[in-house]
């Protein structure tokens, strides 16, 4: 059995239970354990009176020093990972919780539920959760964006690529993804305080992203009902996106939804300026939220199926 095969069977074990609250209660989640971590290491090492050459440094070997240990943990639980059947089976268990396809369906639709029915505020707080933008800010159609922005981006982040991860390494893989993908979220920001301490998170992130948000991008394509066009547009539009990953899946769906993405944006008291992505389609609603829903759950089955094709193949 392969690590493909485990990874399908992790999938579906993640789509069908997500990860139950009664669980989280009594063990909490992997990703709050990474995410102790790397807040302790912060609090004692990021020192705002230290040089900058310093926090760099430090950053850096903080970053390193928590993906190693997660992949090394990863690795020993492997280890004991029987042949067979069985150790397929518990292989997909260990990195159930490493995926977030189900969360990320539902936290979506907790954003489309209110907005369709014309309750903004709820809405307003739905996304809030979501994403780092002042949801007070936000109309409808921004409202829309936003989770529809958050959907494209963390298909990618919270499925694709733990799932190619884990199928070129296994538990290390996937586990060693999600250390790094943590650390981005947490430190790798270009404000004063993490500048510095979370450059090479922020550049990891960049790099262990790179092939699945592409390979993300093309799998949205796949499902969009005008294949040529998404196609078209993902090519033109991808790399008018902030970041060098997310515009690929974010150009992809903005195609297949017939809506526009991205554009200026407001921060606290930041408002940033950025080029519309499928400039002149129109702005997503509701019903676009649904519609992007959909193509979420298109592209899982596409990707099942290639997880299984590559386990029989091997």
């Amino acid at each position: 059995m392969t690590f493909a095969m485990t990874m399908a069977l992790a999938l579906l074990l993640d789509w069908l239970f997500g990860w139950p609250q009664w669980l989280y209660d009594r063990v909490g989640h992997p990703v709050t354990w990474i995410g102790r971590l790397i807040s302790e290491l912060e609090t004692r090492l990021n020192l705002p009176d230290a040089t900058r050459s310093y926090r760099i440094l430090v950053g850096a070997a903080s970053s390193l020093f928590v993906v190693i240990i997660c992949a090394g943990a990863a690795f020993l639980l492997q280890a004991l990972v029987p042949d067979g059947m069985f150790g397929v089976v518990l292989g997909a268990v260990l990195a159930w919780p490493l995926l977030a396809a189900r969360s990320l369906h539902d936290h979506v639709a907790d954003v489309q539920h209110p907005l369709a029915v014309g309750n903004v505020e709820r809405a307003r707080d739905a996304v809030s959760r979501i994403v780092g933008r002042d949801p007070a800010k936000l109309d409808e159609a921004g409202i829309a964006r936003s989770a529809i922005e958050s959907l494209a981006e963390n298909t990618s982040d919270g499925v694709t690529a733990p799932l190619f991860w884990g199928v070129l390494f296994g538990l290390p893989g996937i586990a060693a993804y999600k250390a790094v993908n943590t650390l981005d979220s947490m430190i790798g920001y270009r404000t004063e305080k993490y500048e510095a301490y979370g450059k090479l998170a922020a550049r990891l992130d960049d790099l262990v992203n790179w092939i699945p948000a592409r390979l993300t991008g093309l799998g949205l394509v796949l499902v969009a009902q005008d294949q040529q066009h998404a196609w078209q547009v993902m090519r033109r539009d991808a790399g008018l996106h902030r970041s060098p990953n997310a515009g690929w899946p974010e150009a992809a769906m903005a195609a297949g939804l017939n809506c526009r993405l991205s554009g200026p944006r407001s921060y606290g008291d930041r408002l940033e300026s950025h080029p519309w992505v499928n400039d002149g389609a129109p702005d997503p609603d509701a019903a676009t939220i649904t519609r992007a829903l959909a193509m979420l759950k298109r592209c899982l089955v596409v990707t099942a199926g290639l997880l299984v094709v590559l386990a029989v193949l091997d």
